[in-house]
Order: structure tokens, then C-alpha cells, then sequence
């Protein structure tokens, strides 16, 4: 009986031999950079400079555009600025004038009115077309981008169509109206109704985001909480106040503070389809910072109508954040 007797590293006819010493392969792990051990403190290092080099292009965004006005309007808030000389310290002077400016009370006040009435209005009409929209039905994804084109269309163009469209003689809205035996209004030209006209456009122009927002909320409620509620015998009004809009809570608060916010800054739709008129009936808060800061070149006063603003729309964020908080409590 013959044997084969290869001893351990002897190299047979077709095969290399093994070697025992592990440098060759100490070697060429190294050149592939396989195995070796990194360094906690590097990696954090890079991932630093990684994560700094991202962030400084919206730093610096930040600063220019945002922070860096807001701080001089605060300081502008306490001078006498023309723009064409250097600002004169005075302290609170534009804060009291505030106190005698009829124009600035009528100002507020209109900007109260078309935020009491665009905010609720646009919130039932994008949650409306939302719960349509929240169907699977092929053309609801249709219907979807075509509510949302005025959102990106411009602001000047779309109050453009509107202001012909609102024309009392020959407008469309009241050649419809005319349809049913009603006399439309002057809508624009008369003080009672450009206010309501402003907020029907702005409406129109504007709640495609919010139906947007709350088709995402309307998606994220589970399907198990409505067919409880149906199985227990609760109706579609039912389910909608019960189980519906308590689950929208925080996305009304999302759209309430968003609408407040955008109420408070209107400006293009009045300044385009009425130019604050008739009789300073659409005269807003900021068409009037416009108007004491380009127009009277008073840029000082300008800027404390515009701390006062910011100050207002942040009492009225809050004030509406605790309201909706114990409504989606309840």
C-alpha cells in the first residue's frame, strides 16, 4: 500500500506551500485598508467639518437675510430715518406717535377684519377639498396639482385675473351672480365689499398648501379608528367630529398659525387690486409700513410699526396654539 508523505510546509506536485508567517497578509490588508482600525476621534472629526461645511451656506442665509434685519429694525425703530441722512437716536418718539396715528388704528383694524374672515374661510375650504380629495380615485391626484397652481403662480398675475373678473359691469363673478336674479355689488369700488373681494382672491390663491398639509394629516390617521366608530353605529358626522378632527389637531395648529401669519402680512393682493382704497378701507398694517417707509421715506417709523406687528403676530400664535391645544384635548 503506498502513501503519500507530504509533511506539514512541503509542497506537493500541484500546490504552493502554506506559510505560517503572517506578514504577506499583514501587508496586504494594509494596502487595501481592510482591517484597519479607526480611530473614534478622526471619524468625529470629519464628520464635524462635513457637517459645518453643509450648515454654513444656510447659516450665513440666516444671518443676512434674516437676522441681521431684524436687528436693524429694532434699532431703526428708535431713530429718525430718512434713508438720505444718518439715523437720529430718539428713543420711544415713534412708539408714542403710534398711540396719536388715526391711520395706524385703521390700519389694524383692517387687518383684524380680513384675518377674521380669510382664516376660517381658508381653513374650511382646504379641509373641505382635502376629505374630497382623500379618495382613491385616479383623478383625485389630477385634481390635486390643478388646486395647487395658484400657490405657484404670481401674486400680481393671479389679482390681475381677479380684478377683471370682479368688475362690476363686466366681470365674471357678477354675470354669474346674474344668472340667479342677484345684483352683484361694486366689489373693488365700494368700501363694504373690497375687503370681502381681497379675501375671496387671497382664499382662492392660497389654500392649495393647506389642503396639501391636511391631505397629509387626513393619510397618517389609522383606518381602524373610523371603522370602530362606524361599527359602534356613529354616522359620517359622527366619525368626522369624534374621531377626524381630534386627529387633526396639531395640523390645524400647523394651518391656523400659517393662515394667522399670512393674514397679518397681506400686501400684494391690496396693494394691486385696490391700492388701499376706497376710502382706506384695505389699507393693511404692512401696506401702511409700505407706504411711511417708500412713500415718507419715515423709516424709523416704519420699523416700530413693524416691531409692533411682529409683537401681534406672536401673541396671536400663541393665544391660537393654547386655543386648538384644548380643542384636540377635549
Amino acid at each position: 500500500m503506498t502513501t503519500l508523505g507530504l509533511e506539514a510546509g512541503e509542497a506537493g506536485p500541484d500546490h504552493s506551500p502554506r506559510s505560517s508567517d503572517p506578514a504577506p497578509r499583514a501587508r496586504l490588508t494594509g494596502l487595501c485598508g481592510v482591517g484597519r482600525p479607526s480611530r473614534p476621534g478622526a471619524s468625529r472629526r470629519a464628520e464635524g467639518r462635513a457637517a459645518a461645511t453643509f450648515l454654513t451656506v444656510p447659516v450665513l442665509a440666516f444671518i443676512v437675510f434674516t437676522a441681521l434685519p431684524i436687528a436693524l429694525m429694532m434699532y431703526y425703530s428708535f431713530t429718525e430715518y430718512d434713508v438720505l441722512t444718518a439715523p437720529k437716536w430718539v428713543g420711544l418718539a415713534n412708539y408714542t406717535k403710534l398711540f396719536d396715528d388715526p391711520f395706524f388704528y385703521t390700519a389694524l383694524k383692517n387687518t383684524a377684519i380680513y384675518t377674521l374672515m380669510y382664516v376660517p374661510l381658508g381653513i374650511v375650504v382646504s379641509l373641505a377639498t382635502a376629505l374630497l380629495l382623500n379618495r382613491k380615485v385616479r383623478a383625485s391626484r389630477y385634481f390635486r396639482v390643478l388646486f395647487y397652481v395658484p400657490v405657484i403662480s404670481s401674486t400680481v398675475a393671479t389679482a390681475s385675473i381677479w380684478y377683471w373678473m370682479l368688475n362690476p359691469q363686466h366681470g365674471l363673478v357678477n354675470i354669474m351672480l346674474g344668472w340667479f336674479g342677484i345684483d352683484g355689488p361694486a366689489w373693488l369700488y365700494s368700501s363694504t365689499w373690497a375687503m370681502p373681494a381681497i379675501v375671496l382672491m387671497s382664499v382662492w390663491a392660497g389654500f392649495g398648501t393647506n389642503m396639501v398639509i391636511y391631505l397629509a394629516g387626513l393619510q397618517n390617521i389609522p383606518p381602524e379608528l373610523a371603522e370602530a366608530a362606524r361599527t359602534d353605529g356613529a354616522n359620517g358626522w359622527q366619525v368626522f367630529r369624534h374621531v377626524t378632527l381630534p386627529s387633526l389637531s396639531r395640523t390645524t395648529l400647523l394651518v391656523t398659525t400659517l393662515q394667522i401669519i399670512s393674514a397679518f402680512q397681506v400686501f400684494d393682493q391690496a396693494y394691486v387690486l385696490t391700492k388701499g382704497g376706497p376710502g382706506n378701507s384695505t389699507v393693511t398694517l404692512v401696506y401702511y409700513i409700505y407706504d411711511r417707509g417708500f412713500a415718507a421715506l419715515q423709516m424709523g417709523y416704519a420699523s416700530a410699526i413693524s416691531v409692533v406687528l411682529f409683537v401681534v403676530i406672536l401673541v396671536v400664535s400663541l393665544l391660537n396654539a393654547r386655543i386648538v391645544n384644548r380643542t384636540g384635548d377635549r
